[in-house]
């Protein structure tokens, strides 16, 4: 039985969820990347609140960068993220990539998250 590109996608991130969750103490970063966007919420999972979403198309981060859909806006959209992050007291997150390969703009935003101060 063949699978689309999107039932794969979501069989992998059906499966990487069933390993990672998010509470107070370590919420749950998941990320949606689209053709030209970046799109992340953190998540606690056990009262299902979101604690914090934010989108490359913010209009604070869009006068940051001119094209959202590179490695190099990922790394400052990681930057702005940590920030907000911050600013909500989160230090510590589970990273849910989402069913995306940890690659490109995921791995990019991943690593500038670490840079700035976010432990997972």
């Amino acid at each position: 039985m063949a699978f689309t590109k999107d039932e794969q996608l979501k069989r992998r991130h059906f499966r990487i969820r069933r390993k990672i969750n998010g509470d107070a103490e370590r919420p749950r970063l998941s990320v949606h990347r689209s053709h030209m966007n970046l799109n992340v919420q953190v998540i606690d999972d056990y009262t299902e609140k979101t604690l914090l979403s934010v989108s490359s198309l913010n209009p604070e981060f869009r006068k940051k960068t001119k094209s959202s859909g590179n490695v190099e806006a990922a790394k400052l959209f990681g930057q702005f993220v940590a920030q907000e992050m911050k600013k909500k007291g989160v230090q510590r997150i589970a990273f849910d990539r989402g069913g995306y390969l940890y690659h490109g703009r995921v791995k990019a935003l991943a690593d500038s998250l670490r840079e700035n101060g976010i432990e997972f």
